[in-house]
């Protein structure tokens, strides 16, 4: 990898789940994986597109029992461009040799690159070149460029283009036995000359889908080709890679302008459920032809449109040519690094870089348009069904201080589904609202009742719903975002009706136990999920969850701080639209005192009782096996239960480090009754460290993040494997199913705000820097409240900051010796005490 390109050499089919994953291509409103577009769906790729919001809900049996699942819909697929020589074969990588195989992601203009060269069966070789975008600037738009150059003999070829809706979900492995046919009434058709369509309607939510496809013509005179190669394919010398998408994908003076391909030109063969054209090429050695691929994509959720079909028509048809479509979607790509600018060294660097590429493609500004959640694996595949989960808690304290119309919009999508939480929390017998842990289309609870361990073969009951504790993620988000937007609209509006009903759950949540006299809160899972039960009880759920108890006293406390600084009129308005009772306050006000928290061996339990369970072998189990992070899978599959062990899958009580400050941790745990001094944290620390799995991707992030504080020395391979989690692949094969977002985005929030200590609260940056030898130096720009384009970089022990010029206050920032306010236009440069 070198600058910002992100490369693969050669083919690999074991490989290329996690290529079409990290290759994905996406604008916020939908997104593409990034599959050669003459595969097919088989073991090898998989092609999907997906929609930000767009889900369908189907029944099948599963064990024996009738099971519903609602899934994010692999929508009908725009690439399909396939080739192969007059009367032969059709030519790809699992069936045809290749001398050269390449990608290369282009993250500053958001651009797939792709080289192949095929050697043909009648002699010579076939380069095929090409560029991918899904385009930014216009959110209905993706493009493909296809350069075709024949070496060393002449070459008559037929192409095929399609839009293919014969597509299933099949993406995940485990899920191949359930019914993943979304998409029905499949219909297709030509509009003007060169242009196809495809139309169709899911299943059971009957949105309304229309693809229209748009294919050109050119023909170069000999020579250079795009992409900064030769006509044989090799790179130019003196070209920069970095570049060259964009300095070379024009093609030269000499290339015909692009050409709607006549009747005449093509045939049109559309078969069921796939809109096809057909096109015959004389290639020549040395002359390259060039097919652009136009389409667009609408659903009915797109708002100002009453037919997704004739908008896609309308759109494709009013579309540039592709290298002014580049232009734009590069400059779009260049507005958007400028606001969420890091800068880090070194591999890190890179990585990181790559990470911020895929947030910004999953949760781009044209979110803030739609009513969609933080889908747990990007718009990248078909894992967790795109359920919303609470990753979004990893995810907004980065768009908070970079796209803050987008974090309002995500905590939107969960304000208007406040009347299902409440529904959900009625049926439980108590007030306020009860969020489930999985979300999609209408808030119900989406959780799936069974899951496959792939171990065993064994469909087991799934008792994930009951981590409650995402209404206190939720709650958490509220008040970030608030606090680094200024928003008090939103704060004392949707964010308050949330906020109090999420309150007013956990005060009904709370059972007064007199032996303890202590508040209880009862049959929950905590974030580690692994322990769902106790060792031979006869139902789920653990009591006195750690994590679960201190933050929902955490949300009480803040309801309360929210109810007082309410302005009077939307104090009166709220309680009485939501019922609130004239003693609940009080209610909330001992019971985030009260509620119990355990301890035991000199640290605090993850929940009570789990200083009861047995010890784990674990130097014998990583000797059985090459890879312990799924312990439950495991055990299950051995006839044992990880309930039995004290052992976690990943961060539960260290959570509590991540999301408070040491000294709001404490000032929580005071209010609770307990002093908790520096040596029981770092004993819980360590004492969790050595009974961790890391079964998920967030499990690294979280523990480096506790230990740049804990123990700064250890601190770096936990960051380092949160840094390759998906890059490297390293829960062994799930990133081909999509990538992990909330581990991803949590890598950006660990260097803005893990290392930095940035806290925004009480109208000013908080800073309290920590030093880390394997990233010294490091930078980024944010928003904060009116300021565009605050920069702030921190290097040995130096912290520069920068504001630029408005009519804005100024910022004050706040360092633990110190208070510097920062005039606009003004820049500070401060050192730090360590």
């Amino acid at each position: 990898m070198t600058g910002l390109l992100w490369e693969y050499d050669g083919y690999e089919p074991a490989r290329e789940g996690l290529r079409e994953s990290l290759c994905t291509l996406g604008n916020g409103r939908f997104g593409t994986r990034g599959a050669l577009p003459e595969c097919v769906a088989d073991g090898v790729h998989y092609p999907g597109t997906y929609a930000a919001g767009c889900y369908d809900r189907l029944t099948c049996e599963v064990a024996g029992r009738r099971v519903e699942n609602e899934d994010m819909v692999n929508l009908p697929n725009w690439l399909p461009l396939r080739l192969r020589p007059a009367g032969g074969d059709w030519l790809n990588p699992d069936t045809t040799p290749v001398d050269l195989h390449h990608l290369a992601l282009h993250l500053d203009p958001g651009v797939l690159e792709r080289r192949t060269r095929y050697r043909l069966p009648a002699g010579g070789t076939l380069l095929v070149r090409q560029l991918r975008l899904v385009h930014m600037a216009d959110p209905h738009l993706a493009a493909l460029r296809t350069d075709l150059t024949a070496e060393g003999a002449a070459c008559d070829l037929e192409v095929e283009a399609a839009l293919d809706g014969t597509v299933t979900n099949s993406g995940v492995a485990r899920y191949r036995d359930l019914d993943g046919r979304h998409l029905t009434h499949v219909e297709t058709g030509t509009a003007a000359p060169g242009t196809t369509w495809l139309r169709c309607r899911t299943r059971t939510s009957d949105i309304l889908v229309g693809l229209a496809s748009r294919l050109t013509t050119g023909t170069d005179a000999g020579g250079a080709g795009p992409t900064g190669t030769d006509a044989t394919g090799e790179v130019l010398t003196g070209v920069d890679p970095t570049d060259a998408v964009l300095t070379n994908a024009v093609l030269a003076d000499a290339v015909l302008a692009d050409a709607v391909l006549a009747d005449a030109d093509l045939t049109y063969a559309h078969e069921p459920r796939r809109a096809v054209q057909r096109l015959r090429l004389r290639l020549t050695p040395g002359r390259t032809v060039t097919i652009d691929k136009c389409v667009a994509l609408h659903t009915s959720h797109d708002p100002a449109i009453s037919d997704p079909l004739r908008a896609a028509v309308d759109r494709v048809a009013a579309a540039p040519g592709f290298e002014e479509l580049l232009d734009s979607h590069a400059t779009a790509w260049e507005q958007l690094w400028r606001g969420a600018g890091l800068e880090v060294p070194g591999e890190a660097g890179r990585i990181l870089r790559l990470h911020l590429f895929h947030v910004l493609q999953t949760l781009s500004p044209h979110t803030a348009d739609l009513d969609v959640g933080v889908p747990a694996r990007g718009l990248h595949g078909e894992s967790y069904r795109g359920h919303v989960f609470w990753d979004e808690l990893f995810v907004l304290p980065y768009l908070d201080l970079h796209l803050p119309e987008v974090s309002r919009a995500l905590l939107r999508y969960r304000h208007r589904r406040l009347d299902t939480a409440c529904r959900a929390a009625r049926e439980l017998g108590r007030r306020g609202a009860l969020y489930p842990w999985q979300s999609g289309s209408d808030g119900r609870e989406e959780t799936q009742e069974l899951h496959l361990n792939p171990r065993s073969g064994r469909w087991l009951p799934d008792h994930s719903r009951l981590q409650w504790h995402v209404g206190s993620a939720i709650a958490y988000n509220v008040w970030q975002y608030a606090e680094a937007s200024g928003d008090t609209a939103f704060l004392h509006g949707e964010g308050a009706e949330m906020f109090l009903q999420i309150a007013r759950f956990w005060a009904d949540s709370a059972a007064w136990d007199e032996r303890l006299a202590r508040y209880r809160i009862r049959g929950v899972v905590g974030p580690d999920e692994f322990h769902d039960a106790y060792p031979d009880a006869a139902g789920p759920g653990l009591d006195d969850n750690v994590y679960t108890n201190v933050t929902a006293a955490w949300v009480l406390a803040r309801a309360l701080d929210l109810l007082e600084t309410l302005p009077e009129p939307r104090r009166r308005e709220l309680t009485e639209s939501i019922g609130l009772e004239p003693d609940e306050p009080a209610r909330w006000e001992d019971v985030s005192r009260g509620l119990n928290i355990p301890f035991h061996d000199g640290v605090i339990s993850q929940f009570d009782g789990y200083g009861d369970l047995a010890e784990l072998d674990w130097d014998g189990y990583r000797k059985r096996y090459d890879d312990i992070r799924r312990l439950d899978r495991i055990l299950e599959a051995e006839g044992d239960t990880v309930n039995r062990y004290k052992v976690s899958k990943q961060a539960d009580v260290l959570m509590l480090g991540y999301l408070f400050s040491p000294a709001e941790l404490r000032s929580l745990f005071a209010r609770l009754g307990h002093h908790l001094r520096d040596d029981t944290w770092s004993a819980t620390v360590d004492y969790y460290l050595r009974r961790t799995s890391h079964g998920s991707t967030l499990s690294g992030l979280v523990h480096g993040w506790i230990l740049t504080r804990a123990r700064r020395a250890d601190a770096w391979g936990c960051v380092a494997e949160a840094l390759r989690g998906d890059v490297a692949d390293i829960q062994g094969g799930t990133t081909g199913e999509g990538i992990h977002l909330g581990a991803m985005a949590g890598t950006l929030v660990l260097v803005q705000r893990g290392l930095t200590g940035l806290e925004t609260r009480d109208g000013a940056l908080w800073l309290d820097p920590v030093p880390l030898p394997e990233l010294s130096s490091y930078g980024f720009t944010l928003r904060y409240r009116h300021h565009w384009g605050v920069r702030l970089w921190l290097c040995s022990g130096l912290l520069e900051a920068a504001v630029p010029s408005s009519h804005a206050a100024p910022i004050d920032i706040r360092l633990p010796d110190r208070l510097v306010s920062v005039q606009p236009g003004e820049t500070v440069r401060l050192l730090l005490v360590d």
